[in-house]
């Protein structure tokens, strides 16, 4: 079994501020093709990050980044390209190794190589939120070799009416203990965090709504 806890405020908001930094400054290297606004999500925003410590994977920041480019001038690649060279430029300042590219994600890491340990990491999703409340992402098909706009799920907009549900039933703290015991037991290793926090919203919802 494994052994997550919550990571403390104390502990985590000093490296939150050092990827703020680490982001002001690649806004001001890519400005001259685009601007971007970014926000942290997920259990950064929740204060819920977790972290086993006997592990070594550390723990990880969420954010998501949204270009400022609604003339269409660059294609998804471009976009993901120009970021992630940003990202290669500044990220050694701050510890991080060179931007890894995913099929949703820019991945930064701090690395312990002597240990072979992952001391924290941070996922940067590049997204678009369209005029009809929907939101897009840059998905990259590792196989094809190609890069796209793609819809979110229809899940994805169901999780915060029913997290505010939650909240306002001041259940919040047995959607955190239940969140922990899911991490706990997963035995599924291809399982991210985020669709364990959605199975937890889902299923404590779905009790109690009904």
């Amino acid at each position: 079994m494994k052994n997550f806890v919550y990571v403390t405020k104390k502990e985590h908001t000093p490296l939150k501020n050092k990827l703020i930094e680490l982001i002001n400054l690649v806004q001001d290297e890519v400005r001259e093709y685009f601007t971007f606004s970014f926000k942290f999500i997920g259990s950064a925003d929740r204060n819920m990050i977790t972290c086993d410590y006997k592990s070594n994977v550390g723990f990880d920041f969420d954010i998501n980044i949204y270009v400022n480019d609604d003339e269409e001038e660059y294609s998804a690649e471009e976009i993901k390209r120009i970021l992630k060279q940003g990202f290669d430029k500044h990220a050694k300042k701050f510890s991080y190794d060179y931007a890894e590219d995913s099929k949703r994600v820019l991945t930064i890491k701090v690395k312990d190589i002597e240990n072979s340990t992952i001391i924290h990491s941070c996922d940067f999703a590049l997204v678009y939120d369209t005029s009809d409340g929907r939101q897009q992402y840059i998905h990259f098909n590792k196989n094809q070799n190609t890069y796209e706009w793609q819809y979110q799920p229809d899940g994805f907009y169901q999780l915060p009416e029913r997290i505010q549900y939650l909240k306002d039933s001041m259940l919040w703290q047995e959607v955190r203990d239940d969140y922990l015991n899911r991490k706990n037991n997963n035995t599924v290793s291809s399982k991210k965090s985020r669709s364990l926090f959605a199975e937890t919203i889902n299923s404590l919802y779905n009790y109690y709504s009904n």
